[in-house]
């Protein structure tokens, strides 16, 4: 600002101390009066088998925001069973702040306390019904886990919607629990990289995606590309190693499809149902067709078909996981020249003729 200010630039040294104010201003509200250490505010709500458990960051007196986290559990676990999982899970790998409030009295707390002070080298002091200020947060906390986790369930709801009118889209008895989506990205037919995704009814399961890179194919062979990752796939099935999905969904045409039947049939699981996502003509959302296995006869479900939504959703999830995949492995391959190509030229010659011209 006085910079600016030095040079006469009097409007730009107006908008440096209009940012600054800004700056101040911010600092202040991020500001909690009355603290200076390190803690976590933690609110567990559940219902209806799903939890939220918020967790409200403050650094040095500082307000550092908020997040949600949506654990998974099985059985009926009560709220402070959620939150003592929780706790355990979530500072194994983060640096735990002196003191954790927590909305519910956790069993073993003492325990607790020994095992997270062990971990950070300092004493962590777990407070269950904080009073004055901090009782304020931890209500705070509350009403915002009970707002992510009605945000949640209606999120849910709509997953359950669009996965009953799959159901009946395929003329299934049950609704499918895995889903799995293979999809192949590469350039120009280099650096080929196939994808597959896995959900479930509760969403994207990102613990169980793989990358599979192509090797040995002809440049562009998007079928002996997808035969190839699906072998890889279901070879380690055959020996026992993962989940089979309910439904095999394959972005493609008939050609994809019928790599994946063939490579069932290899393997014995053609009670694996098949599914292709074909784009439209126009290549426009909401136009695809799904091609079924093994009759290979289309279903036209329309831009406003619930199930397309959710087929839609895992296509390009898996889309978008092959594409990451394919740009991390073009970008870890060795840069190429035409001179590479040219006898009796070395790497030094190279680099003094890309110079020089």
């Amino acid at each position: 600002m006085e910079r600016a200010a030095s040079e006469l630039n009097f409007e730009r040294a107006a908008q440096t101390r209009d940012r600054i104010l800004a700056v101040r201003r911010v600092l202040a509200s991020q500001f909690v009066q009355g603290e200076r250490g390190d803690l976590d505010v933690l609110a567990c709500v559940s219902r209806n088998g799903k939890a939220c458990v918020e967790v409200l960051f403050f650094r040095g007196g500082m307000s550092l925001g908020n997040r949600s986290y949506f654990p998974r559990f099985l059985g009926e676990a009560t709220e402070a069973e959620v939150l003592r999982a929780f706790v355990l899970q979530h500072y194994t790998d983060k640096a735990v702040p002196t003191e954790l409030l927590i909305s519910h009295a956790i069993e073993d707390q003492a325990l607790l306390e020994e095992v997270l002070s062990d971990q950070s080298g300092r004493k962590v002091k777990l407070v269950c019904n904080p009073r004055g200020d901090r009782a304020k947060w931890a209500e705070m906390a509350m009403r915002t886990a009970e707002s992510a986790l009605s945000s949640e369930l209606a999120a849910q709801a709509t997953i359950n919607a669009r996965r009953e009118d799959l159901r009946k889209l395929l003329g299934l008895r049950e609704c499918p629990i895995r889903i799995e989506c293979f999809d192949i990205s590469h350039t120009q037919g280099d650096f080929t990289v196939a994808s597959c995704v896995v959900f479930d009814p509760q969403g994207p399961v990102r613990g169980d995606y793989r990358k599979f890179n192509i090797e040995g194919v002809a440049p562009g062979d998007d079928y002996a590309a997808m035969r190839q990752a699906l072998t890889r796939r279901f070879a380690r099935l055959a020996k026992g190693e993962g989940i089979a999905p309910d439904l095999l969904l394959i972005d493609g045409g008939i050609g994809q499809v019928q790599q994946a039947v063939d490579v069932l049939d290899e393997f014995q699981m053609s009670s694996i149902l098949i599914v292709g996502v074909a784009k439209g003509p126009e290549r426009r959302s909401g136009e695809e067709s799904l091609i079924v296995a093994p009759s290979m006869h289309e279903i036209f479900p329309g831009s406003a078909s619930l199930a397309l939504h959710l087929i839609a959703q895992v296509r390009d999830e898996a889309h978008r996981f092959a594409i990451t995949g394919h740009r991390a492995r073009r970008s870890k391959a060795p840069r190429h020249s035409t001179l590479d190509d040219v006898p009796g030229i070395g790497s030094k010659r190279k680099k003094a003729l890309l110079k020089a011209f």
